[in-house]
């Protein structure tokens, strides 16, 4: 139910003074000519720019000319919520005599942090330019990297406290429309009082809340969600968030970086075979080390296991103790490394891993093979280059260890089915998680454990793109690849 705009000017106050009693930031400015009140303009101080309101507004009023305010955008409402909305998102609201509705004029301003360039997803060759808290900001920034009218954007508001505007972006003639319908179905259901960062949105319309796996890409930098959406995919924007929310997702797409569309093909394709490694090392290397270790000794050549019995001779826990101390305490270290501020973080994190295992070691709480165990799973877990999926990676690294010291290596083939099972039976909005391995699709192929040259690279990943498959049209104009016309 709304409320309407009353031409008494002062009844208008009174009805935005009882709403607003008691917040010291709102501002109602009176506009006054010869003795007499004829407007007053509503904003909220500090989310406005005072000097557009002063200049673009308040100077026009005072010489009575009601058609020269300049702001950049200006609408009419005739409620009151209308214009609260858009007051507690920046704007100014005129109100005048004698008029049953209010302008809304575009002078939001505020502090916001700048451009800079992204932390999470640094690169040696590519754009240096990330996302900020701003969604205007963070819009344009893709629009500067696809200048087409093809790419739509949506606005919705989700959260009946916060208000907060989330922005669906898509590229009209790639994306599936059953996907944006159900995207758009998705967002229309959430119901809940406040969004204050993507993941609120993320975990709401995610297919499978509890799966270990992430359902949604997410990004700082706008050359990926660009080439996210070039592939079909949609994007969410949430207004004070500078992270992005993609999807559908694949497993094989979380680890893909940036770097490897800009590096030349054959680089790309090797780093990307090395992150594949690296991931398995990151969930099965403990595992499969404590399973030896327990059950299966005589797999390991004798001169290697003579080594490992010595260092372990004076180790009063067995593997699997051991292994989840040293676990436990790597990623104690992780995390609070994470939440000290950056220059001690780093500090903790090398010291602390140095000085706590070199004194366990000592000690003989626990063994050297098991503090190399221990590096090398951390180190590849550092490799994954999207930090949920590598944080998945690691909580599943527990329970593979666990079944590894029950069961040995049975344990881990065990897990291994389960885990696969689980992800050929994942959906990201209908779309397989295991696309181009199960289903297998040889057409997705020059994309997915190697990246082809870009001048084979002529259409988009089939699972995802089922419009427009072909990215690439018309002969190369450099002739057969290694050779000029």
């Amino acid at each position: 139910m709304t409320t309407p705009i009353r031409k008494q000017l002062d009844a208008n106050r009174r009805w935005l003074k009882e709403r607003l009693d008691g917040n010291f930031d709102v501002v109602i400015q009176d506009i006054e000519h010869r003795g007499k009140t004829t407007a007053f303009v509503l904003y909220i101080e500090g989310m406005a720019d005072s000097e557009a309101i002063s200049d673009h507004v308040m100077a026009p009023l005072m010489r009575q000319e009601w058609n020269h305010i300049s702001a950049s955008q200006k609408s009419e409402t005739g409620d009151f919520e209308t214009v609260l909305d858009a007051v507690f998102a920046g704007n100014g609201a005129v109100f005048f005599e004698d008029a049953d509705k209010a302008v809304i004029v575009n002078v939001r301003g505020g502090t916001r942090r700048g451009v800079e360039e992204p932390n999470s997803e640094a690169v040696i060759r590519g754009p240096r330019e990330g996302f900020n808290e701003n969604l205007r900001t963070n819009t344009a920034l893709v629009r500067f990297k696809i200048k087409s009218p093809k790419l739509k954007m949506e606005s919705f508001t989700i959260g009946t406290e916060t208000r907060t505007q989330v922005v669906l972006a898509y590229m009209d003639n790639l994306i599936d429309p059953g996907v944006l319908r159900e995207v758009r179905e998705r967002l229309r259901k959430i119901n809940i009082d406040g969004i204050l960062e993507s993941g609120y949105i993320e975990e709401s319309i995610e297919d499978d809340t509890f799966s270990p796996f992430p359902q949604f890409q997410y990004t700082e930098r706008p050359d990926t969600a660009a080439a996210q959406l070039l592939e079909g995919r949609f994007a969410i924007f949430v207004d004070g968030s500078p992270f992005v929310l993609m999807a559908p997702v694949t497993l094989m797409q979380l680890l893909q970086a940036s770097e490897d569309y800009y590096d030349r093909f054959m680089i790309g394709s090797m780093i990307r075979i090395l992150r594949i490694v690296f991931m398995l090392l990151a969930l099965y290397l403990p595992g499969v080390y404590v399973a030896i270790m327990t059950y299966h000794q005589d797999m390991i050549p004798t001169n290697l296991l003579l080594s490992i019995a010595a260092a372990r001779e004076a180790i009063p826990f067995p593997t699997i103790v051991e292994a989840l101390i040293m676990e436990v305490s790597f990623e104690a270290l992780r995390e609070a490394s994470i939440r000290l501020p950056r220059t001690i973080g780093q500090a903790v994190s090398i010291l602390g891993a140095l000085v706590v295992g070199q004194a366990a070691v000592e000690a003989g709480i626990v063994s050297a093979p098991m503090v190399i165990i221990v590096s090398l799973t951390g180190i590849a877990s550092f490799s994954i280059p999207r930090f949920n999926l590598a944080i998945t990676m690691r909580m599943l690294r527990f329970p593979m260890m666990i079944m590894a010291g029950i069961f040995g290596l049975l344990g881990i083939v065990v897990g291994m089915v389960l885990i696969t099972t689980h992800l050929s039976r994942l959906r990201s909005f209908g779309v397989p998680y295991l696309s181009g391995l199960a289903p297998a699709s040889p057409k997705d192929h020059h994309d997915l454990f190697f990246r082809l040259s870009w001048r084979k690279q002529t259409s988009r990943n089939h699972a995802i793109a089922h419009r427009n498959r072909k990215r690439m049209g018309g002969p190369s104009n450099w002739g057969p690849e290694g050779s000029w016309p």
